[in-house]
């Protein structure tokens, strides 16, 4: 299945409506596991952004910004195509085990990854519009959905699976922790062929392994009394380095003026003191240490730099934002907003609430993604409704208790961290947002699939 692209998307990749020149190179930078609260644009004691916060005074910036899902493969995958995770099939990072008796090897398990990644195949990706748009485009970093060219990129670094390693990135995850050079030389062979360009900077970073240079965990671990949160700390500012670098080249090369960046992280992040691995309502949760991040948007001269406060902004809306910034028009039926006036102007943004799923990491039905569905949740003004559901998780089950079957409802504003639920003192509060979760999708039948039969 294949959205139908609009007429002026075919004038565009026939050259017919602007000129490349007219349009923006678009270059999107992905976080990897890394909590909302870490940067030091956004308050943190300890932690030191300097690149992203020169980024932050350029940009819009939305300080409550949400992803949809908190789980790499899933986020990744709305980024991609601007679709929420029931629409794009691609639930979790993984089939479960349980479907192929155990096993993650063998002609059987290797089947079911085809299928998953077969997904990109049958709905628009932002990389495929680009592209035949006439734009170059480049994969770096995380990616799950094979080989770059399968999700429409023209030019990148991953193999991807069926080839050795090709789970989620292969050599795509050398970006940043290895050097910028892929990136830089492509910047460099776009200018030669004088296209615009669209980059999918996902390196991973702060991801574990925590294994950041010497003197950056030497710098953390004396304001920290656990090595392993040193670590990660170290690990944020790792990865500030290098997305200074990714700035720096395209200022240094005279196309910043015409650059749109775009900021996100994928997931959150909150690290365990004990261990390496991450601490409960941080990544695969429905929390704010989960699913919330602060998103920018900058393009000098054309966007209005400002902090938005309150206001609230979701991925969804990234990739329709992105289209209209290279004059392309939107598939019909993609879920999110085109920014890209309030971005110009200033207003205040139409986004009156955030909608989002939580669905295990093993997929337990690779054709329902419903049958791994755990929580769905609403931010809207200062309240959030988190309401749990009885998907199977198989693995990770402690990441996911669901000691509450209750509806949880928080009031942000107040409560950040969502350590009061609100829900039996406010009835009419839960009774109004969870009618909004029920409207958004029918878990029966997913309705909403019709638009690309």
């Amino acid at each position: 299945m294949r959205l139908k692209l609009p007429f002026l998307s075919l004038l565009l990749a026939a050259g017919i409506a602007t000129g490349a020149d007219e349009r923006p190179n678009i270059v999107l930078i992905l976080s990897d596991d890394q909590a909302w609260t870490d940067y030091s644009f956004m308050g943190h004691e300890h932690i030191k952004t300097p690149h992203l916060d020169k980024l932050s005074e350029r940009s819009t910036v939305f300080r409550r910004g949400y992803v949809p899902t908190a789980l790499c493969r899933p986020s990744l995958m709305t980024l991609a195509t601007g679709l929420y995770t029931h629409q794009h099939m691609i639930s979790g990072n993984d089939p479960s085990p349980e479907l192929t008796e155990g096993k993650k090897d063998g002609p059987e398990y290797d089947a079911l990854r085809e299928k998953l990644i077969s997904n990109v195949d049958r709905v628009p990706t932002i990389m495929r519009l680009l592209s035949e748009a006439g734009y170059l485009t480049h994969q770096s970093g995380k990616w799950w959905e094979g080989s770059y060219s399968r999700g429409g990129f023209t030019h990148g670094m991953t193999r991807g699976f069926p080839e050795p390693g090709g789970r989620h990135g292969d050599d795509g995850l050398k970006i940043g922790r290895e050097g910028m050079e892929p990136i830089f030389n492509f910047v460099e062979h776009a200018m030669e062929e004088e296209k615009p360009f669209y980059l999918w900077y996902a390196p991973f970073l702060p991801h574990t392994p925590h294994n950041p240079p010497k003197e950056l965990f030497d710098k953390y671990r004396g304001k920290v009394d656990s090595n392993f949160v040193a670590r990660y700390y170290a690990m944020c500012e790792w990865f500030d380095i290098t997305c200074g670098q990714l700035i720096d080249f395209i200022d240094e090369k005279g196309l910043s003026e015409n650059t749109m960046f775009v900021y996100i992280c994928d997931n959150g992040w909150i690290q365990s003191v004990d261990s390496g691995k991450y601490a409960p309502r941080s990544k695969q949760s429905a929390n704010e240490g989960g699913t919330r991040q602060p998103t920018m948007y900058c393009w000098p001269g054309v966007i209005e730099p400002g902090d938005r406060g309150n206001q609230l902004a979701s991925s969804i809306d990234i990739v329709p934002t992105m289209l209209a910034a290279a004059g392309i028009e939107a598939p019909e039926g993609l879920p999110g907003m085109n920014l890209m006036p309030i971005l110009k102007s200033g207003e205040p943004t139409p986004r009156k609430e955030v909608l989002g799923e939580t669905f295990a990491h093993d997929i337990a039905n690779v054709d329902r993604p419903e049958d791994s569905l755990i929580y769905r949740w609403i931010v809207k003004d200062q309240w959030k409704l988190l309401l749990t559901y009885d998907g199977k998780v198989n693995r990770y089950a402690s990441t996911h208790p669901r000691t509450e079957k209750r509806p949880q409802l928080f009031d942000l504003l107040e409560d950040p961290h969502e350590n009061t639920n609100l829900a039996s003192e406010n009835p009419d509060v839960v009774k109004e947002l969870a009618t909004e979760i029920r409207n958004w999708w029918t878990v029966e039948d997913r309705k909403v699939l019709e638009t690309w039969e």
